[in-house]
């Protein structure tokens, strides 16, 4: 295993010409041959036909293409776990089906970013730019910090969690802080891997060196109410399971206001949600940061209530 090598991992599900469009875009990026492990591109049990991406795949086998197909719909954690479980390169670069990377030097950037020194903890996940692929404008609920205003104009800084569309993150971090949480099926488990991330002693590092141009909608996609309340609680949990205890609280109240709101006062799923949050005290260990680790938080300027 290569120190300088990256391995690319694609979790797709129902999104054929999408994945293939993908991969496409990674056969333009500069020093596959010297910097790229693989490309693992998992089919997450979807249920229409990838024919034209396997077709693809197997015609252009000069480039190391791995297609998985997954007999069970993983959810993003487990589908991601088992990507991670395949890779062989020290460095694990993962993007969402539905992205293009507009760097034909990102492999560059990423190797040189993890390779740079660092005076206090070395960057164990990168985040990057995400622009909206169909007007080229920041995608502001994809960039890792709460103040977008005072932090978009910087190249780089350091902060408390990375974004899930497209980030790079050492296989180190996996073995020295664990794999992402299985109970979480849909969203919050970049928050739950990056709090774990700085207590074993990395930190998380943006990086604007690469462009990523999602094909989400500048006018947003909104959960379904089912997905929302799974948020709701899987933040919550991560509040329960790693910061000060009034961070759990503040988080459990200010989501459900915000579930209420986004779903038109959806009461049925809202009771449910509150029967999970209060299960969360006697069913979830705590595990809080150190105080070495909270102090980098702090350093961050985050924003923990919520």
């Amino acid at each position: 295993m290569e120190i300088n090598k990256i391995s690319i991992i694609i979790i797709s599900y129902n999104r054929p010409a999408d994945a293939l469009e993908l991969l496409q875009n990674i056969t333009t990026l500069k020093q596959t041959a010297e910097l790229l492990q693989e490309v693992i591109l998992i089919n997450n049990n979807s249920s229409v036909s990838y024919q034209d991406v396997e077709a693809y795949i197997s015609q252009h086998n000069i480039y190391p293409f791995k297609y998985v197909s997954s007999p069970e719909n993983l959810g993003v954690s487990r589908g991601r776990n088992l990507g991670i479980s395949l890779a062989t390169a020290p460095i694990l670069f993962f993007l969402d089906d539905d992205a293009l990377l507009d760097d034909a030097g990102a492999l560059q950037q990423i190797h040189t970013a993890f390779s740079a020194p660092y005076k206090e903890r070395a960057p164990g996940i990168l985040s990057f730019r995400v622009l909206y692929h169909e007007n080229r404008q920041w995608q502001i609920n994809a960039f890792p910090h709460k103040h977008f205003k005072a932090y978009s104009h910087l190249q780089a800084f350091g902060t408390y969690y990375y974004v899930g569309c497209a980030h790079a993150i050492k296989k180190e971090v996996f073995e020295k802080a664990g794999m992402l949480p299985v109970d979480f099926f849909y969203g919050m488990e970049e928050y739950d891997l990056s709090y774990r991330t700085i207590e074993a002693g990395f930190s998380i590092q943006y990086n604007s060196g690469v462009t990523v141009l999602h094909k989400e909608s500048p006018h947003g996609r909104q959960p379904k109410p089912e997905k929302l309340k799974g948020m709701w609680i899987n933040k919550s949990k991560v509040a329960w399971r790693y910061l000060p205890k009034k961070y759990f609280y503040s988080t459990a109240g200010m989501w459900g206001l915000l579930f209420l709101l986004k779903t038109g006062f959806n009461i049925r799923l809202f009771i449910s949600g509150l029967k999970a949050l209060s299960a969360i005290p006697g069913a979830e260990p705590r595990k809080p940061l150190s105080e070495k680790a909270m102090q980098y938080i702090r350093s961050t300027n985050p924003r923990l209530w919520y």
